[in-house]
Parts: structure tokens; C-alpha cells; sequence
């Protein structure tokens, strides 16, 4: 079993309120053979809302309170994403879903790259916080992007 980011699916859980919707994934839900999380609803966080990044690090340096994440308008909103992060690890191991296929560039999902909290686009290499912790607890977490 697997996870897959929520938007990935088709849901419009995105922070602008759109998806990002890969057929391959929303085949992988219609099949059972994945089940869709987005850790920023999880967390408590509304659609649509204000986008976010990590500032200081990674989803790593978030879980160890080196790193915080920030809106667009200077609000922390980490208390949210480690929420979120946790809700997200808890079905991932009710299904014992042993791998994670997430939405790449995302502060709560990115597995290789994230944006760099200048809210220029600016992407660099890191994880989000969800995806620590899915990795930290022994769940394979890769992009979308490795689909093609």
C-alpha cells in the first residue's frame, strides 16, 4: 500500500485551491492500491491559503525546531505542518503503506527539492516536513516526478 499527496489525485486541496492531478496516481486510488493524505488539511490549515515555505532549512531542521514554516505574510504556521506531518505518518502506518508518492516542491511533501522560504521561486534541494517524517520512520518517499 501506498500514500500519495491528495492533490496528485485530483483532489483541489492545494494552497491556491487547484490540483495537481497525474492520472497514473488517481489509477493507484481507484485501483486500492493508494490512499490520498494532504498533510496541510490534516494539520488544520483551509483551502485555499496563503502559501507557504520553509525558512532556515528543511523538513528535517523542522522536525528538530531548527527551521519554521512561514506564509507569505510572515505568519509561522509550523505548528500546523508538524500536525499535519504526524495525521499523515498515523494512516500512513494504519495501511502499512511502506512508500510515499508526494507532490515535489511542496513544504509539507517535497522529496528532493523544496522552495527556499524567499518566496522567489528559488527552488534547493531538501525534503519537506512530512516527508522527514515519513522517512525518519522508515516509509520510501519519492516526487511524481519519478513517474515518467
Amino acid at each position: 500500500m501506498k500514500i500519495v499527496s491528495a492533490c496528485l489525485m485530483g483532489c483541489e486541496c492545494r494552497y491556491d485551491q487547484k490540483d495537481n492531478r497525474v492520472s497514473e496516481i488517481e489509477q493507484l486510488v481507484k485501483d486500492g492500491k493508494a490512499i490520498p493524505v494532504c498533510p496541510e488539511q490534516l494539520g488544520g490549515l483551509s483551502t485555499p491559503r496563503n502559501p507557504a515555505e520553509i525558512v532556515g532549512g528543511d523538513g528535517f531542521d523542522v522536525l528538530d525546531g531548527k527551521a519554521r514554516v512561514i506564509d507569505n505574510e510572515g505568519n509561522d504556521v509550523t505548528g500546523a505542518f508538524l500536525q499535519g506531518a504526524r495525521q499523515a505518518l498515523l494512516m500512513a502506518q494504519t495501511v502499512q503503506a511502506t512508500e510515499a508518492i508526494l507532490k515535489e516542491r511542496s513544504p509539507s511533501c517535497g522529496s528532493t527539492s523544496i522552495y527556499d522560504g524567499t518566496f522567489s521561486r528559488t527552488k534547493q534541494k531538501g525534503v519537506g516536513v512530512t516527508a522527514a517524517l515519513l522517512l525518519r520512520h522508515g516509509i520510501s518517499v519519492r516526487s511524481e516526478e519519478s513517474l515518467d
